[in-house]
C-alpha cells in the first residue's frame, strides 16, 4: 500500500455532544470516561474514526455504542486541533450536537458507561478542551435556533407554548415576554392547535401544539421574528 512519505500520525475523534430537554431544564448527556488518562471523570461521547468509516458513520456509531442512541438530530460542529489537547499523542477530534427529547430515549441510555444528564447551567468539569466544546455548540445552537426550528428536535410531538417558552428561554438564557412571544409565535402560522390540554400544571391547563413543517418551510424567515439577537446574549 502506498503511503505519504516523512509523515507523522495523527489520530482522528469525533466527540458528541448531546443536548435534551426534560419540559423544564436544558441538559446536556455526560459519560464517565472508560480508559486512560482521565478514566472515570466525566466526558462527552467519543472516540476514534476508524479506517473505513465516514465521520458522520463514527459519529453515529460512536452514540450507539456508548448510549444506545439512534436516528437523532445529528450535526458536524467544529474541529478542535490544538496540538497539546490530547496528553498521549496528537489527537483531532471533530465535534457534533445532537439534540433529543429526553423523555423519548430515556430508556434507551446504555448503563454499561454510567450516562447521565446534568443541567446545562451546572455540570461537572469535563475532560481535555471539552469544556471548550461545549461553549462552541450553545453558541452554534442560538445562531441556528434563530432561523430554523432545530429546538423542536428537543421537544416531544406535541407541547404546550408555556414549554416552548421555557425551551427558549434556556437556550437563549434570557426571559421572554409570555404575552409578546406566544403572539409573535402564533401570528407565524407555524403551529397547529391541538384540542387537547395539558392540566398538569392548572385546572384550566394549555392546549397542545404541533409544528406545521409545510408552512415552515413556506416562510423560512418566520422566526426571525420573535427569537433574540444572538448578538446581544450572554455566554
Amino acid at each position: 500500500m502506498q503511503k505519504y512519505s516523512k509523515q507523522t500520525r495523527i489520530l482522528l475523534a469525533v466527540d458528541c455532544i448531546i443536548f435534551g430537554f426534560d419540559g423544564d431544564t436544558l441538559k446536556i448527556l455526560l459519560i464517565k470516561r472508560a480508559f486512560q488518562p482521565e478514566k472515570d471523570n466525566w466526558s462527552l461521547m467519543g472516540g476514534f474514526v476508524q479506517p473505513q468509516e465516514s465521520l458522520d458513520q463514527a459519529a453515529n456509531r460512536i452514540l450507539k455504542q456508548l448510549t444506545d442512541l439512534e436516528g437523532v438530530y445529528l450535526e458536524q460542529l467544529h474541529t478542535f486541533g490544538s496540538t497539546k489537547r490530547d496528553p498521549i499523542e496528537r489527537t483531532v477530534s471533530v465535534t457534533y450536537f445532537a439534540l433529543i427529547d429526553i423523555n423519548k430515549y430515556q430508556t434507551q441510555l446504555s448503563k454499561d458507561y454510567h450516562a447521565e444528564w446534568f443541567p446545562l447551567k451546572r455540570f461537572p468539569k469535563l475532560i481535555f478542551d471539552q469544556q471548550e466544546m461545549v461553549e462552541a455548540a450553545k453558541k452554534r445552537i442560538r445562531y441556528k435556533a434563530a432561523m430554523h426550528p432545530i429546538l423542536f428536535e428537543l421537544l416531544p410531538g406535541k407541547f404546550t407554548l408555556p414549554q416552548l417558552q421555557t425551551l427558549y428561554e434556556c437556550v437563549f438564557n434570557t426571559q421572554i415576554d409570555k404575552r409578546n412571544f406566544s403572539k409573535r409565535i402564533l401570528a407565524t402560522g407555524l403551529l397547529i392547535k391541538l384540542t387537547d390540554k395539558d392540566k398538569a400544571g392548572s385546572k384550566r391547563g394549555a392546549f397542545y401544539y404541533q409544528l406545521n413543517m409545510q408552512n415552515y418551510y413556506a416562510k423560512f424567515q418566520a422566526f426571525m421574528n420573535f427569537i433574540p439577537n444572538p448578538d446581544t446574549l450572554s455566554q
